[in-house]
């Protein structure tokens, strides 16, 4: 489990399970499918049902769980998964909360959303290329190393996190 943000952290299954699991003051933003969306909806096929109500998006008091599978192609990442998590991460953070974002691994889909989060809410990365992005969020975040779905859809949706014109309410940049 690695800090990459004051209180935010990028984790895998074992950071969930060992050392934030029972500890309450912590917001958890679970971004795989496997087990944690099966277990809160209760499904034992393939998958949720397409008409459940929490089929992409599920909330259980301070966690988030995402219907997120490592897909290879990044038309299988919805953006209002991306988009929910974002904003949950922010308003967790700003109302003080220490935030987990976990994946199976830590090492894609985790990590890609705290890149988008970087992007959008904090000056920490270059806006102007997402390449330049990964390159310094590496540095940050060592395991960083995301499957083609969710790079690509990283990649292919840039503008719409690089933070350009974000202001929070004072109007200075973040």
């Amino acid at each position: 489990m690695i800090e990459i943000h004051p209180n935010l952290y990028i984790g895998n299954e074992h950071d969930y399970e060992f050392n934030v699991r029972r500890e309450s003051e912590w917001c958890v933003v679970h971004a795989c499918k496997e087990p944690y969306h099966r277990q809160a909806l209760g499904y034992t096929g393939r998958a949720a049902p397409k008409d459940h109500p929490e089929y992409l998006i599920a909330r259980r008091g301070n966690r988030l769980i995402l219907n997120l599978v490592d897909a290879p192609d990044p038309a299988y990442i919805p953006r209002e998964i991306i988009d929910t998590a974002l904003e949950y991460i922010d308003a967790s953070l700003r109302a003080g909360n220490r935030v987990l974002v976990h994946c199976n691994e830590g090492r894609s889909r985790s990590p890609g959303i705290r890149l988008l989060y970087l992007a959008k809410y904090t000056t920490r990365l270059p806006r102007d290329d997402f390449i330049r992005a990964e390159e310094v969020f590496r540095s940050i975040y060592p395991p960083y190393n995301p499957k083609s779905g969710i790079r690509g859809y990283m990649a292919m949706n840039w503008s719409r996190y690089d933070g350009h014109g974000l202001s929070d309410q004072s109007g200075k940049s973040r």
